[in-house]
């Protein structure tokens, strides 16, 4: 949908972006323009997802809120307060997450991007969750990681069920993909001891700076050549 905005800014004639269906109209040439990228939803909700499962609260700034209504709607089922202006998203985390039950959705639905980053946090809500993935195959890689650190995990095919612990335990992990690696991370800020979680190239390649926008928010997080600890 952006990229639409932006070739239309440069004289082309593109329709239908954010449907099922594009329409494209050729023309002769594109013109020069300024143009202003739209924030990644999917960090954002990476940074809250974080605060709501370690607690405290947060400000996100330079953010777009309508890209996020779905995933914005489920913090608050899960008992966190939120607060949207223009550009700004605020969280505070409830002492204890609730549990909810998330399908993810072609957009404006639940992002699939989103899934393994609130199944991180799910572990340690109180009573039973469920995770639907209906977009992609084969996304619950980063589950059996978090099996390993204490997490009570069912897979059955596209579903997981997801019943809360007390704690998790610090364990050396594999970041599998990217948004499952962002999973291990929150894990691993949520357990009581050193989380290792390797294959970070994964992770690196779709957030920038991750490690120090968490140490601002009081995270003990480092990069240590491939490894977070």
């Amino acid at each position: 949908k952006d990229l639409a905005k932006c070739l239309n800014s440069m004289g082309a004639k593109v329709y239908g972006a954010g449907t099922s269906e594009i329409t494209i109209f050729g023309v002769k040439k594109l013109h020069k323009t300024e143009y202003k990228i739209m924030s990644d939803r999917i960090e954002t909700g990476t940074i809250l997802a974080a605060v709501a499962g370690v607690g405290g609260s947060v400000t996100v700034e330079n953010t777009n809120p309508e890209n996020l209504l779905t995933v914005l709607y489920s913090f608050k089922e899960m008992g966190c307060k939120i607060s949207i202006r223009k550009d700004k998203i605020s969280l505070k985390a409830p002492e204890k997450l609730k549990h909810i039950d998330i399908s993810t959705e072609p957009y404006p639905g639940f992002p699939t991007d989103m899934q393994p980053i609130m199944g991180s946090i799910l572990i340690k809500a109180e009573g039973k969750s469920t995770i639907t993935e209906n977009i992609f195959e084969n996304r619950f890689k980063y589950a059996e990681e978090l099996v390993r650190m204490g997490a009570n995990i069912t897979q059955n095919d596209k579903k997981l069920e997801i019943i809360g612990v007390e704690k998790l335990e610090g364990k050396d992990v594999m970041s599998k993909d990217l948004r499952g690696g962002a999973a291990l991370v929150i894990a691993g800020l949520m357990s009581e001891e050193i989380t290792k979680v390797e294959n970070i190239e994964y992770i690196l390649r779709g957030y920038e700076n991750l490690d120090t926008k968490l140490k601002s928010l009081g995270a003990n997080i480092e990069i240590k050549k491939e490894k977070v600890v």
